[in-house]
């Protein structure tokens, strides 16, 4: 596939699209092996890639799900933790809960950065997964190719327990322009297979570019969520031959800068079949006011499948980017639903004149981040404990 290219590149090659035509070919094209993208006769005077409105319900660059995948569900099997807690016969699930909670007190118990079980500040480090590419450059005809090939270990983003995930391409300092893949949709493990060509690109000027590469989770309703990026710099390499790296994903600083932090406790009873969370303390919170302070609050959503059950929410701290709240909120939550159930957690600030802003989110469930199953497989470990860790927010 060909995406815009400049008058004059496209003159030379005798061809004569108009611009729906282009957009038309590019949405219509489901083939995501060898696809080439051009960005011809640098610096581009058009850029006509992504000019295509979204079809009235969804991106159609979205991608059949390729036969076969069934994304977010281990290859492995059942986890020998899952087998445990499988009831033998003649017992059903809730008498081997309930063995498990007696087996333990009700004590409370806090996973806080001084603790014994986790000393280390601040929150859990999470992993975000890697990404495939090759990078070389063509000196006979000044073209730069970069090649996406595959992500590996991707977070899920999604409340399903699964990501949408697709990738934009920049040459920074430039961030006018961008090229971008296909979505491929509930993957976690996506291969891409396209080909982006930086055409009449001088070499003098390839070398003071730096790839950035950032892999984000379409979402159909909002904005995206941005997963990780990677950025290398074009004169660290040999670009006379074609290289191909894996690249580990770092959390994205596209701007938006850290969100801060929440501490979140949880508590399982699994005789009252009640999921307590407890909204302790943030600190480090994003400023979205004018005077550089936010008036934050908390809201929370217990989430079925992808089914919006009950909301509650804290009270407002005015003018404060450090709050304490100390609320806690009951969700009743049968023992057959708990691996359906999500728990989004949202830090907004208030704001009187307009919309309330979202500082960052947290999702808790069996199939999130790391750092956010880590924290559920804890609930569940101890019933009728308290656990609490610390949640970097995201956007």
């Amino acid at each position: 596939m060909e995406a815009a290219s400049s008058p004059e590149s496209v003159r030379g090659r005798g061809e004569n699209k108009a611009i729906n035509d282009l957009d038309r070919d590019f949405w219509n094209n489901n083939d995501s092996s060898n696809v080439q993208q051009r960005w011809s006769s640098y610096p581009p005077k058009e850029f006509l890639l992504n000019m295509s409105p979204y079809a009235p319900y969804g991106d159609p660059r979205l991608t059949p799900k390729a036969p076969g995948n069934k994304s977010g569900v281990s290859p492995k099997g059942p986890t020998p933790e899952d087998a445990g807690r499988r009831p033998g016969p003649g017992r059903d699930a809730n008498s081997s809960v309930s063995d498990l909670a007696n087996s333990v007190t009700s004590d409370m118990l806090m996973l806080s950065p001084s603790s014994e079980e986790d000393d280390h500040e601040g929150p859990v480090c999470e992993k975000l997964g890697r990404v495939q590419f090759s990078v070389g450059y063509n000196f006979t005809d000044s073209t730069l190719t970069v090649k996406i090939l595959k992500g590996q270990d991707l977070p899920a983003k999604d409340f399903s327990g699964t990501s949408d995930p697709f990738v934009k391409l920049y040459l920074l300092p430039d961030k006018k322009h961008k090229l971008e893949t296909k979505v491929k949709r509930k993957n976690l493990n996506p291969h891409w297979n396209e080909t982006f060509l930086f055409e009449g690109f001088p070499y003098d000027k390839v070398i003071q570019r730096t790839l950035y590469l950032q892999v984000l989770d379409y979402d159909r309703f909002s904005r995206n969520d941005p997963i990780g990026e990677v950025s290398v710099p074009l004169n660290k390499l040999d670009l006379a031959n074609m290289q191909t790296f894996w690249k580990e994903l770092n959390p994205c600083t596209d701007g938006s800068g850290s969100r801060g932090d929440l501490l979140v406790s949880l508590c399982y009873n699994p005789t009252a079949n009640i999921i307590t969370v407890s909204i302790i303390k943030a600190r480090n919170l994003k400023a979205m006011d004018i005077g550089g302070t936010s008036d934050p609050y908390v809201k929370l959503w217990l989430m079925h499948k992808d089914k919006r059950v009950e909301k509650k929410k804290t009270v407002v701290m005015k003018c404060c980017l450090n709050p304490v709240f100390n609320e806690s909120f009951p969700f009743d939550v049968p023992a057959h639903v708990l691996r359906e159930t999500t728990i989004i957690i949202t830090v907004m600030d208030k704001d009187k004149l307009s919309r309330n802003d979202v500082i960052g989110k947290i999702y808790l469930s069996w199939k999130s981040g790391p750092a956010e199953v880590k924290h559920w497989k804890d609930m569940m470990g101890r019933p009728r404990a308290a656990v609490a860790q610390w949640h970097a927010l995201k956007a």
